[in-house]
């Protein structure tokens, strides 16, 4: 009979510490289960950036635009010319996104900014390229730097008001839009053969929920990126304007 009494005291004492390790398990996976808890609800409060090709252009250039801030080296020494080709060579996804409509600008544009790639291992700035050029008296010859640069300026700003035409209006095919911002930046240089051909692949522009598919934008982001780019880009083509016009150079061509 003692001998059983023992024998249900040591089971009872068994249980107990089990029961004991039960709790102590479930009181660590609780305390597991909190702070996966508190993870997710870190990754869903501040989500990782994600890089568009938007997004990289316009950051691109609001770093060439504080370059143009007063104080800057840049009033003095003059705008590097490999740090513009560095933000300039991006923008040549958008006229991709953009379709055949502007193909002819986007061969344009590629074909400038690598001649002015390859003109920056030599050249130190903006100003460097058009002294030599007025030197010659070869700005407004083509294949000179000079005029590639003005062509890689027009591009810039066909992209600012191609952008802001869009904001402009809410319409699913972005032809007006389209058709408003190369006749009011590029269609006065283009040849009539050049200017018919853009005119007619409007037609073939992508509507507007595909472009912000190709840009991996919501209408959200695309707006407030496009308004970054053209804030941006403004001073940037101003500041090209400026050399012209100091160095008498009329910008009709």
């Amino acid at each position: 009979m003692i001998s059983r009494s023992k024998e249900f005291s040591k089971n009872s004492a068994n249980v107990a510490k089990l029961y004991k390790k039960e709790e102590e398990r479930k009181k660590v996976m609780e305390e597991e289960e909190e702070d996966d808890t508190f993870e997710d609800a870190v990754c869903t409060t501040t989500p990782a950036k994600i890089n568009t090709p938007l997004s990289v252009i316009t950051e691109a250039f609001e770093d060439l635009a504080d370059l143009l801030k007063p104080a800057s080296s840049v009033e003095e020494d003059g705008l590097r010319l490999d740090a513009f080709c560095g933000a300039c060579t991006h923008v040549a996804i958008l006229f991709s996104c953009l379709g055949f409509a502007f193909k002819f600008a986007e061969m344009e544009y590629v074909s400038k900014v690598k001649d002015l790639v390859e003109a920056s291992k030599t050249f130190d700035t903006l100003q460097n390229i058009l002294d030599l050029d007025v030197e010659k008296e070869t700005v407004k010859t083509p294949g000179s730097h000079s005029r590639n640069l003005r062509r890689v300026r027009q591009g810039l700003d066909l992209i600012r008001a191609i952008f802001e035409q869009f904001l402009m209006t809410d319409e699913y095919s972005l032809k007006d839009a389209a058709t408003t911002a190369y006749t009011e930046v590029c269609a006065p240089f283009h040849t009539w053969a050049v200017r018919t051909a853009v005119y007619a692949g409007m037609y073939t522009l992508p509507t507007r929920d595909q472009l912000l598919l190709r840009l991996n934008e919501t209408d959200q982001s695309v707006e407030k990126n496009m308004r970054r780019y053209m804030e941006a880009s403004r001073p940037i083509i101003e500041y090209i304007d400026k050399l012209y016009i100091e160095r008498n150079i009329t910008l009709d061509w």
